[in-house]
């Protein structure tokens, strides 16, 4: 099989004109932007990045942000793209660990990469370029413009390492997943066959790039048919209408509660949508409700749920467009396609009917382990198994439902918030005597993020008092949106009782 970056040469080669990239009023055509991205990985490598090394991308959605990756691929470095809304102590984290050598950031988040610099403990010296103008920093695009088109003279191989993507754990400390280029190929085969994409789809862009679903499954799947992606720098539904609108685009990606918005937009009604063909939902679950409401709303479109794991490439189940109309209050039916899902109980065997167990996955698009950890790469890849840690059940048809999250997970606007890590950084306020840290479920976000906290004696504490706090950390969607002052009950072991937590707080 061909590289990644071999892919888009190929595309290029067979569809030079066909528009690859459209931002904002920008647009690359295949021929362009596989030129830009020889550019881009010959200015890389003479500023050292060669093969291997780990590419830290820090940027919003954009055009340079494709570039940017490709570039990084056709050196064979291992790119390590993440969530352009971390804060420094985050970014901080994905340097170290990661043990990148080089940092490309999005010009927008120029602020973001000062604070971090300032305040960062680890990787001293290590060179930061700037994707566009960014006052104090070279723009690597700009200087990328002076070299050769011509492709870099780097041999990449199949089973090379090609992405590192962050995802959290039980102890709440985000971990790398590494997938080679072949489990990213056969993530954009299996999405091309499982959602019945076809040469020249026109993809709209909006969820967040540096996650893997938007990432494998569409972008890097998408170069493989020589799809159009049209990219939106971030979320606002007036404007998604009016993009698929004036766009013509062919297929659309969100989480249910980008779905739950867009269907509330009054134009929805007047808004000539029936270029659409594909409409997929996933990362969070969405209420039966809804999904009724958007197949009626699009009843040119097929709705389609994606429910997987980052550790799995993404890969999971789907529940088809017939599915969604027959159960829309279930997760997926049948595996994607080249995966096998399973779910079984805590002996390793399959479930009856009826029965709940924890969903686990094996295919050609595993992760081939967490970077730089061994231990926790054991626990979660067993006999070639990724355990997902999620709780499901299955019924008589088939049908599978995820009914609870072994790893205390908060799913809030499709973002993944572990309790951990939000208790571990909010309980050095000086007011925090003790905290645990619980999702609530909410029509608009799916679940939002709840602070139970014991105060210290004397102390006072506001919710506004401990989201200022918590930013200097966290990215603002880990935030809690509510605050309940409470004990916290814990068993004789210590270890918090969130079932305890929930009971009182769904009351």
């Amino acid at each position: 099989m061909p590289s990644l970056a071999q892919v888009l040469a190929r595309t290029a080669s067979r569809v030079p004109d066909r528009v690859a990239v459209q931002f904002d009023s920008t647009s690359m055509t295949y021929a362009v932007l596989d030129a830009h991205v020889n550019q881009l990985a010959r200015e890389l490598a003479s500023r050292g990045l060669a093969k291997g090394d780990r590419l830290l991308l820090l940027s919003g959605n954009s055009d340079a942000f494709v570039v940017a990756l490709y570039a990084g691929l056709r050196l064979g470095a291992i790119v390590v793209p993440v969530n352009p809304r971390s804060a420094p102590g985050e970014i901080d984290h994905f340097v170290s660990d990661s043990g990148a050598r080089l940092l490309l950031f999005g010009a927008e988040l120029v602020d973001t990469v000062r604070a971090w610099q300032e305040a960062r403990q680890s990787a001293a010296g290590i060179p930061v370029l700037a994707l566009g103008d960014a006052s104090g920093f070279d723009n690597v695009l700009a200087a990328a413009a002076g070299q050769s088109a011509e492709p870099v003279d780097v041999e990449v191989a199949e089973g090379d390492d090609a992405l590192i993507i962050y995802t959290s754990g039980t102890t709440g400390r985000p971990k790398g997943a590494l997938f080679d280029q072949h489990g990213i190929l056969w993530v954009g085969i299996n999405t091309a066959v499982g959602l019945g994409l076809r040469e020249g789809e026109r993809m709209l862009h909006v969820a967040p790039l540096y996650h893997s679903a938007a990432l494998n499954m569409l972008l890097i799947g998408g170069m493989m048919y020589g799809a159009t992606h049209v990219i939106l720098p971030g979320f606002d539904p007036e404007t998604v209408l009016e993009t698929i609108e004036r766009e013509r685009t062919t297929f659309f990606f969100g989480v249910p509660t980008m779905y739950t918005f867009l269907l509330r937009t009054p134009s929805i009604a007047t808004r000539d949508l029936s270029s659409l063909r594909v409409c997929m939902y996933g990362a969070a679950p969405m209420p039966a409700t809804t999904a009724e409401a958007l197949v009626a709303a699009l009843p040119g479109a097929s709705i389609i749920q994606a429910c997987g794991q980052t550790e799995g490439g993404p890969g999971g189940i789907l529940l088809q467009h017939d599915e969604v109309l027959e159960r829309p209050s279930a997760s997926g039916r049948s595996a994607v396609p080249n995966t096998e899902v399973r779910i079984v109980d805590i002996e390793g065997n399959d479930v009856a009917p009826g029965g709940v167990g924890e969903m686990i996955m094996r295919g050609e698009t595993m992760m081939k382990g967490y970077w730089g950890k061994p231990d926790a790469t054991a626990e979660t890849v067993r006999d070639g198994w990724v355990h997902t840690g999620d709780l499901a059940s299955v019924d008589e048809d088939g049908y599978i439902t995820l009914v609870d999250r072994l790893k205390d997970m908060i799913i809030t606007g499709g973002r993944n918030v572990y309790s951990a890590e939000v208790e571990s950084a909010l309980a050095g306020h000086p007011a925090v005597g003790d905290i645990a840290i619980v999702g609530r479920p909410d029509d608009e976000y799916g679940e939002k993020v709840v602070a139970v906290v014991t105060p210290r004696d004397g102390s006072e504490l506001t919710l506004a008092d401990l989201r200022e706090y918590g930013a200097r950390h966290l990215s603002s969607y880990k935030l809690p949106r509510e605050l309940v002052i409470a004990e916290i009950p814990r068993n004789p072991s210590g270890k918090i009782l969130k079932h305890l937590i929930r009971e009182k707080l769904h009351g």
